[in-house]
């Protein structure tokens, strides 16, 4: 069974509407939490993804920094755009 994370809940930590950066706290459905670095000029670009160590990584269950959600920046990225969880975020 291959590894499909899905987004459960996108929150805001940082954002700086004057340079158009910001910073998001992302919890996926299976409970892995990763920051996620977004650039909006004018159009919205994923510029770095990164796991929180609070569980061992999904794909390959190492417990330290790891870049496995990198291969899945652009499958995250498309949801996000699809289902429209950074003006929500932003906005609230």
């Amino acid at each position: 069974m291959s590894y499909r994370p899905r987004i459960a809940d996108l929150e805001l930590a940082y954002g700086n509407k004057e340079d158009g950066l910001y910073e998001f706290k992302m919890n996926l459905v299976d409970g892995t939490k990763c920051r996620v670095f977004y650039t909006r000029s004018p159009e919205w670009k994923m510029t770095n993804i990164s796991r929180l160590q609070k569980t061992p990584c999904p794909v390959c269950r190492k417990d330290f920094i790891c870049k496995c959600m990198d291969q899945w920046a652009s499958d995250l990225h498309q949801q996000m755009i699809d289902d429209q969880w950074m003006e929500k975020a932003v906005t609230e």
